[in-house]
């Protein structure tokens, strides 16, 4: 029989701490909550109030239960208050020195069968266990903010941590109603060490210059359905508390330069650019503490003023290839009230998308989503093709053709001979360089990368992808024509995975490499990702949906241009590849999915 546990002590009352507190009062359980001041005490009060006061207002928490939550919570100042509780959970700020003091302390005052536990994100439970004298009674239980909120928490168990203790927990997180992972002492535990390695990344690219703070966040929330954008998430941590974090976890973590903070990181700190916390990090904030973003001098400029000047009228669009990526962005522009030319190999391919754009707009009239009326006039202005010399009088061409640089190139150089001068010339590659692509015209300045997500009529992004060589005329209009269609243009430099994909699978990479030392399984990183960050998907999920196959490839290139040790694709991930263990697609990946 698991322990029952009847009261517990939180020690620290901030943001984490209150949540916590609220967590175990909101579940029947009695809580001291314990700060090192009156005034610290006050404010972790009212935090406290201000989140169940909330809860009330939103209809969450009857005015009743909330009376009885804070009834059940006795306020005191210094850890002798806590000298008959079953558990103690501690929340303070991120200092190995100030936990092993507290835990040091809390070993004298705590009976001899409380279990002592620490909330960190990042620190050894093994070190902070040490300074006392019941090492295999002290465990991690790490909580996720807003604690009330999120639904997962990470058993932290060191080697010398009590079965039953870990058994005890477990049972109790069931009981809070959230979801467990159990998992050994390691840097950054799940969540964390995924999490800053993809955090810490995006901040590199910002500071390269290579997007903007906005394109870098609109990428990963339109283009992987994340609930935030890295940089708007760094502030919303604090920069302070994520240097600490990637600081312990490249030095805990085997030096690994996935973790080692970005400089940026460590001069925003200095400068007392902390985030949200401080009114101003990435974003500029209304005040401290404050999530609305007020602009700032790098907020860009208003969309329709950018393009009013330096852009090519686009009326005609010729849309090269058959594919599934080239039937979704002919009807993209067709829907749009562009005038469409589709050119494929052959009059049997051209009726097949022909027939696959029609079952697509049909399907949008069935859904209430589109009239009849826009449907048909959306099929007459698509002219179907099998010649390539019908795009010569368009105003610009996407090519949506396999992924071959060769065939790329090849297609490139005869559109350079057919189209008239100052057509734009647009790749879809999402993994190709472009320069190369353009290098194969005589007109590079005319040529930029338009990377649309799939399927193209439902994902609201596109990647703008300028050379070295494309000009500021054909880039300004790439971004009305995606602002035409509704679509949000991020603007990037020709770098291999341009940003989502170069932020994204190195974080799938991360997990296989955990999933491979045996860390943790493949469920529970999963579960870590979706519950603890908010993700759409677990990493293992989306490596099956995209293909294992294609996940190497993406890896792969990323490895190739930037030779970085910690992008070398996970040994596991070639040989299930190897395997033919390709995801979905080929029924089994990291999962089998033969009986689903």
């Amino acid at each position: 029989m698991a322990r029952e546990f009847t009261s517990v002590g939180v020690v620290g009352l901030g943001t984490m701490g209150a949540g916590i507190v609220e967590v175990f009062a909101r579940n029947g359980i009695d809580v001291v909550a314990v700060e090192i001041s009156a005034a610290a005490l006050e404010r972790g009060r009212a935090t406290l109030t201000g989140s169940t006061d909330r809860a009330v207002a939103k209809g969450k928490l009857a005015e009743a239960d909330r009376d009885a939550l804070l009834a059940r919570v006795d306020f005191q100042v210094g850890l002798d208050a806590l000298h008959s509780v079953d558990l103690v959970i501690e929340a303070v700020p991120e200092h190995l020195d100030l936990k092993q003091r507290i835990f040091a302390e809390l070993d004298r005052v705590c009976k001899p069968e409380a279990i002592l536990a620490t909330n960190t994100s990042s620190l050894s439970v093994t070190e902070i266990s040490v300074a006392t004298t019941r090492p295999n009674q002290v465990i991690g239980i790490h909580f996720f903010n807003p604690a009330p909120v999120m639904k997962l928490v990470e058993v932290i168990r060191t080697v010398v941590t009590s079965p039953g203790v870990v058994a005890d927990v477990e049972a109790l997180c069931d009981r809070l109603g959230k979801v467990d992972v159990t998992i050994n002492d390691r840097a950054g535990f799940i969540a964390n060490a995924l999490l800053f390695g993809y955090l810490n990344h995006a901040v590199s690219i910002f500071e390269a210059r290579y997007a903007t703070r906005e394109d870098i966040d609109a990428a990963m929330k339109l283009g992987c359905g994340l609930p935030m954008g890295p940089l708007a998430l760094m502030d919303l941590i604090g920069l302070d508390t994520a240097y600490e974090i990637l600081d312990t976890m490249y030095r805990r973590g085997g030096r690994d330069r996935r973790h080692a903070p970005v400089p940026l990181i460590k001069q925003m700190v200095t400068a007392g650019l902390l985030g949200r916390k401080s009114g101003r990090g990435f974003y500029t904030y209304e005040r401290p503490g404050s999530p609305k973003v007020v602009p700032d001098e790098h907020t860009p400029v208003a969309t329709g003023a950018a393009l009013a000047d330096g852009t090519r009228a686009i009326a005609k669009v010729g849309v090269v290839g058959s594919g599934t990526m080239a039937t979704g962005i002919i009807e993209v522009f067709a829907k749009a009230g562009y005038e469409v030319i589709s050119v494929t190999r052959g009059a049997e391919k051209s009726a097949k998308v022909c027939e696959a754009v029609k079952t697509s707009l049909n399907k949008g009239v069935v859904r209430g989503k589109l009239s009849e009326e826009d449907r048909d006039a959306a099929l007459g202005r698509v002219t179907w093709s099998a010649t390539l010399e019908h795009v010569a009088d368009v105003d610009l061409v996407i090519e949506a053709v396999v992924e071959e640089l060769s065939v790329k190139k090849a297609l490139f150089a005869s559109l350079d001979e057919i189209c008239k001068p100052g057509v734009v010339l647009a790749t879809t590659t999402s993994s190709l360089p472009v320069i190369d692509v353009a290098m194969a015209t005589q007109r590079p300045a005319d040529v930029i990368g338009l990377h649309f997500f799939n399927p193209a009529p439902i994902m609201p992004l596109v990647e703008i992808v300028q050379t070295i060589r494309t000009s500021a005329e054909t880039t300004a209009t790439a971004r009305a024509v995606c602002a035409a269609l509704g679509k949000t243009g991020v603007v990037c430099g020709d770098r291999s995975g341009f940003i989502v994909n170069a932020l994204l699978f190195p974080y799938l990479n991360d997990a296989v490499k955990m999933l491979e030392a045996s860390y943790s399984t493949a469920d529970d990183i999963d579960y870590a990702m979706k519950l603890g960050c908010g993700y759409p998907m677990g990493p293992f999920e989306l490596l099956d949906v995209v293909g294992l196959d294609v996940s190497l490839a993406i890896q792969r290139e990323l490895y190739l241009e930037l030779r970085e040790p910690g992008f070398a694709p996970a040994p596991l991930l070639e040989h299930l590849v190897t395997a033919g263990y390709l995801g979905r697609k080929s029924g089994r990946g990291f999962r089998d999915h033969t009986n689903r």
